[in-house]
């Protein structure tokens, strides 16, 4: 493994480094460890509970192999620690979650999970000059706001709703298409990229309907869109919203293939929309994606998974355990936890993860993200394809 940064440092892997360098933080009484504290926030109530734990468990997965890899910093053992906030997936809450990480002075933030619970909290992870990588939060304007410790691990919605309005086009040969979105920042972002790539591609947008991210009934909107007749049916927003969804078109015979971005792309939709998701009825793009012999490292990475947490991978845990693991690695490669010392060694990083190469461009997103395209067969996701 290759540490990339100020200065680069090659090892086998962060788990063997033995580093002589200096690190900021505070002592461990028992230990005589200097703590560093990394916060985490998702949402681990609400309906999507399911995602964040997925997410929170990454990280806890990634805190606990660098702790037991003994790593020291300069002459001192480290002992990092997780310090986890739940969002409930709301804006406000995700705030006072934020509030709450600044005060207990982490040296890092790792989420939050939904853009819109990450744009607003990073307002105040920038105030206080605390890096942020979200391994999840998909919509543009979060790395365009011009802060500089603002990162993510994904591609982002101009990336993931052009090639899924593409796809739908081209491949699935939609000519009516209907959208739908939940007009939080994630659904409203990813529907407007897809209807772009989709008008783009010589499709044509019949309609556009809005629901919420609570919503359960669409009946409404749903009979609206059936008049027009498409043949393909858009909806930004996530699982928990698109598997009752799923039920209400069967129930009024609506037929058209279903699309959605990684929102919905998880192990828990095929449950959530019961009998209405055909074989090869629903697609959907993960902003992620490993080939060929990368693809040995993420599988090991979901059996380590469910072997600790006897639960499958959602979607997003890889993500968050990589950026704990790159969050670290800029901390070992710069000689310090202190934020505003290891923030240029973050954006040097090249770090090969079990979701790929992680690198960022100067606005703090990903290069080279790739997208990974989806089916379901037998209540199962199916990979399709890789795509940057």
């Amino acid at each position: 493994m290759k540490f990339s940064g100020v200065r680069s440092l090659t090892v086998v892997s962060v788990a063997v480094a033995a580093v002589v360098l200096a690190a900021c933080g505070k002592k461990d009484a028992a230990s005589d460890a200097t703590v560093i504290k990394i916060g985490h926030v998702g949402p681990v109530s609400g309906a999507i509970a399911h995602l964040g734990k997925d997410n929170e468990n990454g990280a806890r997965m990634a805190i606990e192999e660098l702790n037991a890899a003994g790593l020291k910093i300069g002459d001192k053992a480290v002992k990092f620690e997780l310090l986890a906030e739940d969002d409930a997936a709301d804006p406000k809450q995700g705030t006072a979650a934020a509030q709450k990480l600044v005060d207990a002075k982490v040296n890092g933030v790792i989420g939050h999970l939904n853009s819109g619970t990450t744009i607003p909290a990073s307002q105040l992870y920038n105030a206080a000059g605390i890096p942020q990588i979200s391994p999840s939060a998909t919509n543009p304007k979060y790395t365009r706001q011009g802060y500089t410790g603002a990162f993510r691990v994904m591609a982002d919605d101009v990336h993931l709703g052009g090639t899924l309005g593409k796809y739908a086009v081209e491949t699935l040969k939609g000519k009516n298409i209907a959208v739908i979105d939940d007009r939080t920042a994630y659904g409203q972002g990813v529907a407007e990229e897809f209807k772009k790539g989709a008008t783009a591609a010589g499709g044509t947008i019949v309609g556009h309907e809005f629901t919420t991210d609570k919503a359960s009934d669409f009946n409404s909107i749903l009979t609206t869109l059936k008049a027009k007749k498409p043949d393909v049916v858009f909806f930004g927003g996530m699982d928990a919203v698109a598997g009752p969804m799923l039920r209400q078109m069967k129930s009024l015979g609506i037929n058209a293939k279903f699309l959605g971005g990684d929102g919905i792309c998880t192990s828990e939709l095929a449950k959530l929309a019961g009998d209405a998701m055909k074989d090869e009825s629903v697609f959907c793009a993960e902003a992620g994606g490993v080939e060929g012999e990368q693809k040995a490292g993420m599988d090991k990475f979901r059996t380590d998974f469910k072997a600790k947490f006897n639960a499958d991978v959602q979607v997003y845990a890889p993500y968050v355990y990589d950026a704990v693991k790159v969050m670290a690695t800029a901390m070992v490669t710069a000689g310090s936890a202190d934020p505003a010392k290891y923030l240029p060694a973050l954006k040097a990083i090249n770090y090969k993860g079990v979701t790929g190469n992680i690198a960022f461009d100067e606005k703090g997103d990903i290069k080279n993200g790739a997208l990974t395209l989806y089916t379901y067969k037998g209540g199962e996701r199916a990979q399709l394809a890789v795509v940057r």
